[in-house]
């Protein structure tokens, strides 16, 4: 900032930013600001862990990543020059793609280096660009885990404590003048690898073997091993240094030469653009959107149905937490979905607050009181709320059915499901779809393509987790062809999300026929309301009705009002779904209905009611038939007891065969008394034809509603963050703030005592002087309006430095505006252990 001496350390580059600019930084890497740092001195320190780096090298696109990595294997401090040279190569490549990919490369440099000179991965001048050592120790090659440009050490470092004896055989071999000197051995050796025409008459007289071997390891990795013997190839390019040792099995391709194969190139294929993501299909955009709500309804549908599933309380929970398999399958059935799909539905309900564990001894999963609020919604306003619930979350159902990193298999609801990068991925799939013009599907491919550029793998950044191989050789000779490093898209687990966030968002009616809908457009842009509005008119009204049919049927049309779909759920099972639902009365349902208390007078009513046609005989003689029978037998508890009036019907039930299994007895001549429970009596009764009704210890009927089990209040789960959240500009502004305050206590010139009993203090510790001194220099400041520079320990014991402007001395207190906090404070005297008057400026 004014000045033209360039930065001799990061904390200088970062000193010499403006305010905007250290808030930039503070934004990229939030995970700097916890805590927020004292002053630009730790900033920097903090910014150059090896943490911090590695997740700020996580972030960078492709392109910017390449250019570190470049800075990696040049020169320290590299010219600008330089750094364009390794990526575009010398010049020499003939070829006008060569010449296009050379322009676009010059076109994305300058803004990939403004990337990560605003994450201070990258500091200095263009003439003196520095990468942070931290980054380098990353990316630069070293024989554990190599450069992922695939380059190899330079000739200085692969020839460090060879012998000059060795040294003088390889500048024999390669027609060079012999040299005493080790440091001009080597240097020669480089010139020779730097000469293109020197480099290339060398190996025009190299075997065509031998070129083949350089063949393998000129892109990486840049490693391989040697027998004690080598072939005839091997030991030419031994003998003249283009393969150096660097164990008694292993030799290396110097940097120097392979860039020079290479024609200057760190990267075999640079990517300056961002590839772009292709249309698979244009769609009419009204198509989309009402092929999106009609998906929209059926969610809302199967999210209901699930959990009336479960409304009587659902699954056990397993001992380690989750649904078990069977349970899975049972309410992938009941959904008629496939397991992945209902398990989806499963976290979807459980990341929008609608399921929950119910605490109980026996821990089962059941439905919180929020469903029931959520039910009260209108159909546009559930919908809002699942896919906003869906964005944020964490927890990914796609793992379902896989294994965690100790072979354990992952189950729905289980506690190892999060992955803190499903939001961002999300987010960005739904952004790029949006960038489409509206009713486009965008190709799966391409868009996989555009996410891996924006955040490739970072393989290169740090070894895979249990990868003890040591470094990726060739082998000579018959060691087979060098195998990829790349990971495998199935392993890629971005790569992962987005294909799930592609069938979700479908599911979910976000997406219709593979495009994105105008209602998830304004979600993105303007918020659940202005989505709720858009999708309300394109879902269906609820309906009052329905069309009975003589085949014990009745067909609902369309979607029913929530009193009518309860009471039709409980007196008619579905029998098929669809534009249409069909119900099918049933003795079973009928009977299930009286059980709930209605009368058979209620169920003719609520019939002739709803029904757009006339109440067919059939149905009303089932329902006369089944009301007549029922409650005819009483089942209580003795263990258990059949209580009936007709003594024929007692005698009918003990002379069946199929109730010898329930050991009755009879105790009188309308009492028989079983050795089962009131329950699985009540059940075998029914399947011998009978329709047995429960009674309590006084004799009346027991009615058994629909359950309605629900858990205490829950929350969410809160998703798992994947690093510190994003600070607001609040925050950014009172942290720049705090960092140049404390910097100004940290860095400021202070007078030094000429004379005194005060020593003069050394750099980074804290000011002393007597407590006379102290007094008369805190008065003189508060007098004439002036700074000073004060140590001080508070009650804790924890010492440090300030810079204040005293405004008033009294009492054994001075009151001051602290440079250091931003603000005014009282610190008693007592408690300074001295002071200091600043140098003014041009002073000193």
């Amino acid at each position: 900032m004014g000045t033209t001496t360039p930065p001799r350390t990061l904390a200088e580059a970062l000193r010499a930013r403006g305010d905007e600019s250290l808030a930039g930084l503070l934004r990229a890497r939030p995970d700097l600001l916890t805590p927020v740092p004292n002053d630009i001195t730790q900033l920097a320190t903090r910014a150059g862990t090896r943490a911090s780096v590695v997740r700020a090298l996580e972030h960078l696109d492709r392109f910017a990543l390449q250019t570190a990595e470049a800075l990696a294997v040049a020169p320290d401090p590299a010219p600008y020059a330089v750094l364009l040279s390794l990526l575009t190569g010398d010049g020499l490549d003939d070829g006008e793609q060569h010449d296009e990919a050379g322009a676009a490369i010059t076109a994305a440099l300058p803004g990939a280096l403004a990337a990560l000179r605003e994450q201070a991965l990258v500091w200095g001048e263009d003439e003196r660009l520095r990468l942070v050592r931290t980054a380098r120790e990353l990316l630069a090659p070293s024989p554990q885990h190599p450069s992922p440009t695939g380059l190899g050490p330079t000739v200085t470092e692969a020839t460090a404590g060879m012998s000059p004896g060795r040294l003088q055989e390889i500048l024999a071999a390669a027609g060079l003048p012999a040299t005493h000197d080790p440091v001009s051995a080597v240097s020669a050796l480089c010139a020779l690898f730097t000469d293109r025409t020197r480099m290339a008459e060398l190996l025009d007289s190299a075997p065509v073997e031998a070129l083949s071997v350089l063949d393998r390891l000129v892109w990486g990795p840049p490693y391989g091993e040697v027998t004690p013997n080598p072939t005839p190839p091997v030991k030419w390019l031994r003998d003249r240094g283009l393969l150096l040792p660097v164990s008694t099995r292993t030799v290396v391709l110097p940097r120097e030469a392979a860039l020079h194969l290479r024609a200057g190139r760190a990267h075999r294929r640079p990517e300056p653009v961002a590839p772009v993501v292709a249309a698979l299909a244009e769609r009419d955009p009204q198509a989309v959107d009402r092929a999106a709500a009609g998906q929209a309804f059926t969610a809302l549908s199967t999210i209901e149905e699930l959990l009336k599933l479960w409304n009587g309380g659902g699954p056990a929970i397993l001992r380690a937490g989750g649904l078990s398999v069977r349970e899975l399958k049972r309410a992938a059935n009941a959904m008629d979905a496939t397991e992945p799909v209902a398990a989806f539905w499963i976290e979807l309900a459980y990341a929008a607050g609608l399921l929950a564990s119910d605490g109980e001894s026996d821990e089962r999963y059941a439905a919180t009181p929020a469903y029931d609020e959520w039910l009260d919604l209108p159909a546009h306003e559930r919908w809002t709320r699942l896919v906003t619930a869906w964005l944020p979350a964490t927890r990914t159902a796609g793992l379902v059915g896989g294994q965690d990193a100790k072979g354990r298999a992952l189950s729905a609801l289980g506690p190892e499901l999060d992955r803190s990068a499903a939001p961002d991925v999300r987010r960005r799939v739904l952004t790029l779809f949006a960038q489409l013009p509206p009713g486009t599907a965008p190709d799966p491919a391409t868009l996989l393509e555009r996410l891996r550029w924006e955040r490739p793998l970072r393989g290169t950044a740090r070894p895979a987790q249990g990868d003890r191989s040591g470094p990726s050789a060739a082998h000579f000779p018959g060691a087979g062809d060098r195998s990829a490093t790349a990971a495998d898209d199935a392993s890629d687990l971005r790569s992962r999300l987005a294909l799930w966030t592609l069938n979700e968002a479908e599911l979910l009616g976000v997406t219709g026929r593979g495009a994105l809908s105008s209602q998830a457009r304004a979600l993105l842009d303007e918020g659940p309301g202005a989505a709720a509005a858009r999708l309300a008119p394109l879902l269906p009204e609820p309906l009052d009705h329905v069309l009975l049919q003589a085949d014990l049927t009745a067909v609902a049309p369309g979607p029913l009002e929530r009193p009518l779909a309860e009471t039709l759920s409980v007196l008619a099972d579905v029998e098929s779904k669809g534009g249409a639902t069909v119900y099918r009365f049933t003795p079973h349902s009928v009977r299930r209905a009286l059980d709930a208390g209605q009368a058979a007078t209620d169920l003719h009513a609520f019939l002739a009611a709803h029904s757009r046609t006339p109440v067919p005989q059939p149905l009303s003689y089932l329902i006369d038939d089944v009301a007549r029978r029922h409650g005819h037998l009483r089942i209580g508890a003795a263990s258990a007891y059949v209580r009936c009036d007709d003594e024929a019907v007692l005698n009918e039930i003990l002379a069946d065969r199929r109730s010898t299994g329930l050991r009755l007895r009879r105790l009188a001549p309308t009492v028989l008394a079983a050795q089962s429970d009131p329950g699985p009596l009540l059940e075998a009764l029914r399947e011998m034809g009978y329709a047995p009704a429960a009674e309590s210890a006084d004799g009346d009927v027991l009615i058994t509603r629909a359950g309605a089990r629900r858990t205490p209040p829950r929350t969410p789960p809160v998703p798992v963050p994947e690093g510190p959240p994003a600070p607001d500009g609040t925050l950014l502004g009172a942290a720049v703030r705090a960092i140049r305050a404390g910097d100004t206590a940290a860095t400021v010139v202070r007078k030094e005592p000429a004379e005194g009993p005060s020593a003069p203090s050394a750099p980074g510790s804290l000011p002393r002087t007597t407590s006379a001194e102290t007094l008369a220099t805190v008065q003189a400041a508060a007098m004439t309006g002036s700074a000073v520079w004060i140590g001080y320990v508070n009650a804790d014991g924890a010492a440090s430095q300030r810079v204040i402007a005293p405004v008033r001395v009294e009492g054994g207190f001075v009151t001051a505006y602290d440079h250091t906090a931003d603000e005014v404070r009282t610190y008693p005297l007592h408690r300074i252990t001295g002071v200091a008057e600043l140098v003014e400026e041009g002073t000193g």
